[in-house]
């Protein structure tokens, strides 16, 4: 596994490249690129609109060995952005998600029985933390006010800039490769679940969320930003956009009914980039609408969608 990685981790192979020109933001960042790119550095979306301030963040983290935090709603992009900052500086990026499943084995490792020679011997098996810890690789950890509390007590330790990972059952301790970095996405900030739509989200032990040198939010955009994003996301023509607008204009007024608790569903950009690519296929706007997002309302507030629906296209479902 380490193998094909090991071909780019030498701290030598990479270039300084100006952030501003890369990611289309305004900055004076100077960071480094690596010269070679493998199985685990992300695709580029060619598309992609990066945020200032979370590109900001996330570039903070990658030069300077910082810990960062990315805390939003669902559907605004927050591992993809991760993704895609790393997508064009080479950098492998690996994501975790810590569902309640995900135990300290998961991450550490385990003793397991392999062959070797004909006969069956005894072998620690590396986990995926001290395999990504010794190579220059973004490590992110999605969801991660929904990891289990041994699960995050196993992170907590490496949280520090200079922590190192201690194995105990091969009375080992590693040191962090230069370019080893970590992120976090959730939807909460470690407060638990005060909105009421994050289920299974936990508080997070506050001596942790202190180890977290940057928090960044990223939550809904402005209306030409996410106009802009959904556009290039489905290649939109003329027609296209004008309905994309309608669609942005509708998400709008959804999330500020659910902020005023009017309706307990809202629609995430994500949502509005299905209901695009659903709308670009059956080219019926009210199926689209009603097959993407409506059925999955509370019937109880359907009207007020519908109602919703009016006011963003100017005729009724």
């Amino acid at each position: 596994m380490s193998s094909k990685i090991d071909k780019i981790s030498k701290i030598d192979e990479f270039i300084e490249v100006k952030a501003s020109d890369i990611f289309k933001i305004s900055t004076d960042l100077i960071v480094s690129k690596f010269i070679d790119r493998n199985s685990y550095v992300p695709e580029i979306d060619t598309n992609y609109v990066f945020d200032q301030q979370t590109t900001i963040a996330i570039l903070l983290g990658l030069k300077f060995n910082k810990r960062v935090f990315i805390q939003g709603l669902h559907g605004t992009g927050k591992s993809t952005h991760i993704e895609q900052v790393c997508s064009r500086l080479n950098w492998p990026c690996v994501r975790i998600n810590l569902d309640s499943h995900i135990s300290r084995i998961d991450l550490i490792g385990k003793d397991s029985i392999v062959l070797k020679e004909g006969k069956q011997v005894t072998e620690f098996q590396e986990g995926i933390l001290p395999w990504a810890f010794q190579n220059n690789v973004a490590l992110v950890f999605d969801e991660y006010d929904a990891g289990r509390p041994d699960v995050m007590f196993v992170i907590q330790r490496i949280l520090e800039s200079e922590g190192k990972l201690t194995l105990l059952d091969q009375n080992k301790v590693l040191k962090p490769h230069p370019y080893f970095r970590i992120f976090a996405t959730a939807n909460t900030v470690g407060l638990g679940d005060t909105s009421g739509i994050y289920h299974g989200t936990n508080q997070i032990n506050q001596g942790q969320m202190d180890r977290w040198n940057i928090v960044s939010k990223l939550n809904y955009l402005s209306e030409d930003t996410e106009i802009e994003i959904v556009s290039k996301k489905i290649e939109a023509n003329d027609d296209d956009i004008k309905h994309i607008k309608s669609m942005v204009k509708l998400a709008n007024l959804t999330r500020k009914g659910f902020e005023l608790k009017d309706v307990s569903t809202l629609m995430s950009p994500r949502t509005v980039i299905m209901l695009a690519e659903n709308y670009k296929i059956i080219k019926d706007i009210k199926i689209a609408y009603e097959l993407t997002f409506l059925n999955k309302c509370d019937e109880t507030e359907i009207e007020i969608y519908k109602e919703y629906f009016q006011r963003s296209f100017g005729f009724d479902i």
